[in-house]
Formats: C-alpha cells, sequence, structure tokens
C-alpha cells in the first residue's frame, strides 16, 4: 500500500532536535500495510518517521549499523532506520529503509514496515 511520496520540490518539515534537512534524497515513499496499521494505532505521523530518518536520526541502530548508514551516505548504498513505537502500551518496531539504484547516490524507494514485512 502506498503512502503519498514525498515531493522532491517540496521541502520535508522541520523536526526539533534534529538537523535542518535531509542527508540524502528519499526516492519513491511507499509503506506496507502492517506499518500503517501500527502507525494508525499508536498515532503517529508516518512523515515525522520518515523526516526523522531523512535527518539521519537513525533511531535504535546498533554502532555496526550506525557506521554503514554513516559510509552509506557518501557510497550511496542502502540505509536504514529502526524505532520503537507504543501500541497499546507494547513496544512495537518499525523500520525505514532507503534503497540505492547504484553507488552513484540515487535512491530507489523509501519504505516503511515491520521487522516481519521485511
Amino acid at each position: 500500500m502506498f503512502i503519498p511520496p514525498v515531493v522532491p520540490e517540496l521541502p520535508l518539515p522541520k523536526l526539533p532536535g534534529l538537523p535542518t534537512g535531509p542527508k540524502f534524497e528519499l526516492g519513491q515513499v511507499v509503506a506496507t500495510p502492517a506499518a500503517i496499521e501500527l502507525l494508525s494505532q499508536c498515532a503517529e505521523s508516518a512523515l515525522d518517521i520518515i523526516c526523522r530518518h531523512a535527518c539521519g536520526d537513525w533511531g535504535e541502530l546498533d554502532a555496526c549499523d550506525m557506521r554503514a548508514n554513516t559510509e552509506a551516505l557518501v557510497s550511496g548504498a542502502r540505509l536504514m532506520s529502526a524505532y520503537t513505537l507504543l501500541a497499546a502500551g507494547s513496544p512495537k518496531k518499525v523500520w525505514v529503509i532507503t534503497d540505492a539504484t547504484g553507488d552513484d547516490g540515487r535512491r530507489l524507494a523509501t519504505t516503511l514496515l515491520l521487522p516481519g514485512d521485511y
């Protein structure tokens, strides 16, 4: 299921505590049905989560994955973020993955998904 793509001409909103703007292109932005359902249960905004990801707030990744993201900003490789949301008082993970088209820095798509959707 698709969520509205982020139009390149429109800047992503600035969120408190985040850098001033995105660090990379998102490509087409999509979400799985399970991720959309989780977001509705948590009253979370997909746009806020996508903005955090695009601005380099990788969420709850280990040091190795954060280092891989830092390198991917230069190499153009895949980027990933992980966040914990509360649904009915229970913590649930949501991932954001931006896939690359190659090593030229161009991004194919950004997907909001649950770990079980991968």
